[in-house]
């Protein structure tokens, strides 16, 4: 798991769409990774962040959820919830890895990063996906 103060591993990637993206993460933005799409609790954190986009393009943050499924399945898990935001690919475990956020079962575990110029600003180690979206506002409106 990456620390407060380290600088964020650049994204290499593509989206639910098959856009592709790379980020060196300037400005804000929020990385949680989950452990699968369409699974109950990674679509309750999911839609949180959906119901809460606004609120986080008030303050000028972009959220991205990563979790080791393709970028096919990460469709279908956007259209299906209506999620306006960017799911990132990481098939290969790559993204995972470099953020130590890939679980000893090869999946994704659910780490929350907030990020802001390229440096890791706060770390949700063990994430709860009841009210998450509204607790990660809560750091971010402290960064102001």
């Amino acid at each position: 798991m990456l620390n407060i103060g380290a600088k964020a591993p650049v994204v290499d990637t593509v989206d639910q769409n098959g856009q592709k993206i790379k980020s060196d993460f300037k400005g804000k933005s929020i990385v949680y990774f989950y452990p699968k799409d369409d699974t109950p609790g990674c679509t309750k954190e999911a839609c949180s962040f959906r119901d809460d986009s606004s609120l986080f393009q008030q303050v000028g943050a972009k959220v991205y959820g990563v979790s080791t499924d393709d970028a096919t399945s990460h469709k279908a898990f956007a259209n299906k919830y209506n999620l306006n935001f960017t799911l990132l690919a990481d098939p290969e475990k790559k993204i995972s890895s470099a953020f130590g956020a890939l679980s000893e079962k090869g999946y994704a575990s659910r780490v929350t990063y907030l990020i802001q110029d390229g440096v890791v600003k706060h770390v949700w180690p063990k994430v709860n996906p009841e009210g998450h979206s509204q607790e990660v506002l809560a750091k971010l409106k402290e960064l102001k």
